[in-house]
């Protein structure tokens, strides 16, 4: 059948029209800006090899078989997630098969009829869809707004949840964490933090923001990601053992697919082992910091969005202007990804700049003195964010 719906060929052709139609691509640049392999552990030999070595004696070398309620539970995962557990101090956790199917399973299993969540106005995606397929209320507070936040809760009736991120994807900036538990403990909140771009990056062995903080144990749910700084794929949900228990019941990404492969699972846990002795966190941190003076010495900090993330972003408002610049770092050499409306809002089209620990301080360099004399030689006024 080759017939395709007008309505969606429409669509598609307003995406070509406001130049922000999306496309696959392998990068053909020798530098990366772009990934979100922030440790470089996606291309670790070491982890590689930890994983071949667990992973050799199995018998299901290819799949799992089933779901993890049918034949695909395997004792590899629950030793995994027991030492997640143990990593992250966590009375439980459950693995799920990627961050998009662990906020989905986690928010529309969680939230019910009555209840009410506050999601801050940069969540992810996966978290706003989880929230649509629960029965809950919904509102939406601003970025990092504490007073926003008083003023939406004033709205809530039921079980009250607060979703945020630890650090946000589009802009790199974190959380207000200490006064959002603050505010959760003092009106018996339940606060529930996305950890993907955290985990392997802040905190004691990359343990993330919220044990950084010494907070872990004042949320009532952590979701951490391996896709990013682990370089592998997965995610777990920590929580205490009651909302584990109430997961594998009620959790439909959880329930209604395929486990994640043993192979998978081993290297998750090889790339927890290769986090204890690898020098690529400090490294890592090492680098934000030299991107964030050279920025500074290249008169850029006004274009940039503070963060001491691994992710940063610089402001230039327009999707043709902003893939102009991509096309030009990719001729150079680096790959940096524009992000353009609507994937955030119009007017706040970005250069998204992923450090790495494998980046040297030359490239760092040389790409901010391009984005440099992009700035200067573009006639368009932007729009600024002062650090």
């Amino acid at each position: 059948m080759n017939r395709f719906p007008k309505e969606l060929r429409k669509k598609v052709q307003e995406r070509k029209e406001n130049n922000a139609h999306r496309v696959l691509s392998c990068s053909s640049a020798t530098v990366d800006f772009a990934s979100n392999d922030y440790l470089g552990f996606a291309k670790n030999r070491n982890i590689q090899e930890k994983a071949r070595l667990r992973f050799q004696n199995e018998t299901f070398v290819n799949g799992s078989s089933g779901s993890r309620l049918l034949s695909g539970s395997h004792p590899l995962h629950d030793e995994v997630e027991t030492m997640l557990a143990s990593v992250h101090n966590a009375e439980a956790a459950l693995l799920y098969n990627s961050g998009y199917d662990a906020n989905v399973g986690l928010f529309s299993a969680v939230l019910q009829k009555g209840a009410t969540v506050l999601y801050d106005a940069l969540i992810h995606a996966s978290i706003r869809d989880g929230i649509r397929l629960s029965n809950a209320n919904a509102y939406k507070f601003q970025h990092n707004s504490l007073q926003d936040l008083e003023k939406k809760f004033a709205k809530c009736k039921g079980p009250v949840y607060i979703a945020v991120e630890a650090v946000y994807s589009m802009d790199g900036d974190s959380a207000p964490l200490e006064a959002l538990v603050a505010f959760s403990k003092r009106n018996n909140c339940y606060l529930i933090v996305d950890e993907a771009h955290s985990n392997g990056v802040f905190g004691e062995r990359g343990a993330g923001l919220l044990q950084k903080l010494n907070l872990e144990n004042e949320v009532f749910a952590r979701v951490h990601t391996f896709g990013k700084a682990l370089g592998c794929h997965g995610a777990v949900v920590l929580g205490a053992r009651e909302l584990r228990d109430y997961l594998i019941n009620f959790s439909r990404s959880f329930i209604y697919t395929t486990a994640a492969s043993l192979h998978t699972v081993a290297v998750i846990a090889a790339a927890y082992q290769e986090l204890e002795q690898s020098p690529a966190l400090q490294k890592l941190h090492s680098n934000i910091s030299f991107f964030k003076e050279t920025a500074k010495a290249c008169h850029l900090t006004s274009f940039f969005i503070e963060s001491s993330s691994a992710i940063q972003s610089c402001i230039f408002p327009g999707n043709e202007r902003i893939k102009k610049m991509a096309r030009q770092l990719r001729t150079s050499g680096f790959e940096v990804k524009a992000v353009l409306a609507p994937t955030v809002p119009q007017g706040q089209e970005r250069m998204r700049f992923c450090l790495h620990s494998a980046n040297t301080f030359e490239e760092i360099e040389e790409v901010l003195r391009q984005l440099a004399i992009f700035a200067k030689a573009s006639s368009q006024k932007s729009t600024t964010f002062e650090t």
